[in-house]
């Protein structure tokens, strides 16, 4: 069981915001993460003894480096406090987490602060799925995509389909859940797109394909956009015993692997699950949280960056069998009152995917739900719930269980 990380506050930006747009940079992306996150959290920039930062591609967006000092240069009160970036591709959020807890848990620093950070609107949309592609192999992989991502993802539903069988219409009922989701969801990126049931379908007007098999709907949106939480150790909360019902990170999973996707399933063909290392980081949250499995937990934010991650994640948490994920979609069992609820936010492709705040957005939404404050989209009764945050086609994969005690 992992003990002594607790989320103390957290905070998410509109993830409809167009930053750039509004002829606003990272700084003032920082300025305002930062602080509301701090405000939410009760606690002045002085508390902070240590911050990380997620953030995947600051300089192919905007060309800012050296993110680590950004929160120093727009909050004078945390100059000199040590500061760091992690990148992982979309898992940047989640292991600037899983580096927090480290710090808390090794006795170092108390208070931590965690920004998931991201601006890809700077540049127009073909560029910004080049800017995204570095994240898989290059040049060694998807030399022939268009798009690099819905490419891999594509692929990735081939082989599920060679291995097991697929309907496209699975797919397409998971991005019409999410995207229902996000509509009531005040800080998604999509809460406010007009979209028909020919959206969900093989409509080439309304709904074209993207690259192979992969529709306009089945993709995660480019998103500019924030998330931050601060977390505090037991030793913290024993100098504040008035703190109560707080949310804590229960357990945690964190598995790397080669960048191809090939790499991947061809070391999994003779395995029951297409990609073993993300089952067995979701199964590592659940034994360090001293839970069964999926059947303890009361809701997931899984990483559909498309409908096929999400379609992966399904049987990989457990809750169905390897290759039966379409039971699961057919049942209700995910929608808000189902069985086991996934993505009440909307996830990143009705919410928004601001690559390196995903992870720590993810946590945010988690927290909030066992605390009994996410507003419209609480799951009732919810007190632990699962998160999925990937990199790459799953090279990095972080699973975290938030509940309270």
């Amino acid at each position: 069981m992992t003990a002594g990380t607790w989320v103390l506050g957290g905070y998410q930006s509109d993830f409809a915001r167009n930053w750039s747009r509004a002829g606003l940079e990272f700084s003032d992306l920082t300025e305002e993460v930062a602080t509301r996150t701090l405000q939410n959290a009760g606690i002045e920039p002085g508390d902070v003894e240590v911050i990380h930062v997620g953030n995947a591609f600051g300089q192919l967006f905007t060309g800012q480096g050296q993110l680590g000092g950004m929160p120093a240069t727009v909050l004078p009160e945390l100059w000199e406090v040590p500061s760091s970036r992690h990148e992982a591709a979309c898992a940047s959020g989640g292991i600037a987490i899983l580096a927090a807890m480290a710090d808390l848990e090794s006795g170092r620093y108390d208070v931590a602060l965690v920004l998931g950070l991201e601006l890809e609107k700077t540049v127009h949309g073909d560029q910004a799925a080049r800017h995204l592609g570095a994240a898989a192999w290059v040049g060694h992989e998807g030399q022939d995509a268009s798009f690099m991502w819905p490419y891999m993802f594509s692929a990735l539903t081939d082989e599920y389909d060679r291995r097991y069988g697929i309907d496209d219409a699975h797919l397409r009922a998971i991005g019409e859940l999410n995207f229902r989701n996000a509509r009531a969801n005040p800080l998604a990126q999509t809460r406010g797109w007009e979209l028909t049931e020919a959206s969900f379908t093989a409509d080439d007007k309304v709904n074209p394909l993207v690259e192979g098999r992969l529709r306009r709907h089945d993709c995660s949106q480019i998103t500019d956009g924030g998330a931050g939480v601060v977390l505090v150790s037991d030793r913290y909360l024993a100098r504040r015993p008035e703190l109560r019902g707080l949310a804590r990170v229960q357990g945690w999973g964190h598995r790397t692997v080669g960048l191809p996707l090939g790499q991947k399933t061809e070391r999994s063909r003779d395995d029951a699950y297409v990609l073993p290392h993300v089952r067995r980081t979701v199964t590592d949250a659940f034994a360090r949280a001293g839970i069964g499995g999926v059947a303890d937990v009361d809701a997931i934010e899984t990483h559909d960056c498309f409908t096929m991650s999400e379609y992966m994640a399904l049987d990989h948490f457990g809750i169905t069998a390897p290759g039966e994920s379409w039971k699961a979609v057919e049942s209700g069992d995910l929608e808000k009152d189902g069985r086991i609820p996934v993505n009440p936010s909307g996830g990143l492709i009705g919410g928004g995917h601001p690559v390196g705040a995903t992870g720590v957005r993810m946590l945010v939404d988690a927290a909030a739900q066992v605390t009994g404050a996410a507003g419209a989209t609480q799951v009732d009764g919810a007190r632990r719930v699962a998160t999925l945050n990937i990199g790459g086609s799953t090279t990095t994969a972080v699973s975290l269980i938030i509940g309270t005690d």
